[in-house]
């Protein structure tokens, strides 16, 4: 077949190249983005470990979209919070989290959108998806920053332990007293950077796709 772009294949104009359907190799694609988004959901996000002298098998508090789960049968984040209350930190629980409560919702939104993209949807709805994708990654991961943020600057004055305001670990390793903290994204945060990122690739290969064939038909005219 002649790749090369024929007046009747090319759109007149942008708004007319936006308005029709995605290629025919990105629906299965897309199906498969969203299998990736929907274990998001089951996986961790964030994992936070801790390490010191005095629990030399570490603490560890892993982060779910919609839970917390800590090591040890949970009593990790009992030692945790006893922790953190020595020092003034606000407790550790999914109340405090609060603001990662709309995630699942998020989730589910966006395999919706993705499905329908891949059944009836045209280039304007896939650029609108990637677009919603990055907002939502962008929007949890900041919220994520501020409340370690939060938790490390709104010190309780009267606490037994007076520590100066701190940031904890947000990406990496960084020592905190006599303790070594560790902050990663997890398997969940994987599989979501892969529906994000999926997205956007299939998005910049259609506008780029869509922009050599009316290239080679200026060129074809000329």
């Amino acid at each position: 077949m002649n790749d090369t772009a024929t007046h009747t294949d090319v759109p007149r104009s942008f708004f007319e190249f936006v308005n029709r359907p995605i290629a025919g190799w990105m629906r299965p694609v897309l199906i498969v983005l969203t299998f990736a988004l929907a274990a998001s959901y089951f996986f961790p996000l964030w994992r936070i470990a801790m390490e010191a002298p005095q629990y030399p098998e570490g603490l560890r508090l892993d982060i779910y979209s919609y839970k917390l789960e800590a090591g040890n049968d949970g009593h990790d984040l009992v030692e945790i919070n006893t922790l953190n209350h020595y020092i003034g930190m606000h407790k550790i629980d999914r109340e405090a989290l609060a603001d990662l409560d709309w995630m699942p919702y998020a989730i589910g939104v966006l395999g919706l959108l993705a499905l329908r993209v891949a059944a009836i949807g045209a280039v304007r709805d896939l650029i609108d998806l990637a677009v919603l994708s990055a907002y939502v990654s962008l929007i949890a991961f900041g919220r994520f920053v501020y409340m370690l943020y939060k938790f490390g600057h709104e010190l309780d004055p009267h606490a037994p332990v007076n520590v100066e305001p701190f940031w904890p670990a947000i990406i990496g390793t960084k020592q905190i007293a006599n303790f070594t903290t560790h902050s990663l994204p997890q398997l969940g945060s994987v599989f979501m950077g892969t529906f994000t990122g999926g997205v956007f690739a299939l998005m910049l290969w259609q506008l780029w796709d869509g922009h050599r064939k009316a290239r080679a038909a200026r060129a074809a005219a000329g």
